[in-house]
């Protein structure tokens, strides 16, 4: 079975990154890495309309609820397991659906199948850039609040056009989008 490692999470509340650096403190971000890649693709919807089972909009982004969810190469368990996500709280988009069973595909454009119950609605992002700063407003040279390192998840709480306000370990600041993964470029949150 192989295994897609989870990516420790890393929050600098309120220093930048070169005062990190020059405090000595280590860094506690491991590199995301692709150990395998699963194989094989599953059939399943691809396109924008909705799933045949939920009628709720595809594709679209939920989070995975546990810390430990298998991934198939198609919608049920007599299929094998390509691999195994390790992260609880890390976002997903849904592409395809077959009864109990959703087609994902992760950040890594990494595609398979999960039970519908080990995702929940709930809305993350991923940081994408080497460092996100959160920001108290949605403007360039708003006051820095804290920065978050690449591989961070954070919680999504709106979305503008160009802007996001995430959560992360109860801090909250506004981020480009583009140095985001789970948000679309065009898609308002809440709609």
């Amino acid at each position: 079975m192989l295994s897609r490692a989870g990516v420790a999470l890393t929050m600098l509340a309120l220093a930048p990154a070169w005062a990190m650096a020059q405090s000595g403190l280590p860094s506690t971000l491991t590199s995301p890495s692709l150990q395998a890649s699963p194989g094989g693709a599953a059939a399943g919807a691809g396109g924008h309309g909705v799933g045949p089972v939920t009628n709720l909009p595809l594709p679209r982004y939920v989070s995975l609820r546990s810390d430990e969810i298998n991934v198939r190469r198609g919608p049920g368990l007599e299929y094998r397991m390509d691999w195994v996500f390790r992260r609880s709280g890390l976002p997903v988009k849904i592409i395809g659906e077959h009864k109990d069973w959703r087609q994902i595909v992760d950040s890594d454009n990494a595609s398979g199948w999960v039970y519908h119950s080990l995702l929940t609605g709930s809305r993350t992002v991923l940081v994408t850039a080497d460092w996100a700063r959160l920001r108290a407003r949605p403007e360039p040279e708003a006051q820095v609040r804290a920065e978050a390192e690449r591989g961070v998840v954070a919680d999504l709480r709106a979305c503008d056009r160009a802007w996001c306000e995430i959560e992360v370990s109860n801090v909250v600041g506004w981020v480009p989008k583009e140095v985001l993964w789970g948000i679309d470029a065009g898609e308002l949150w809440p709609r």
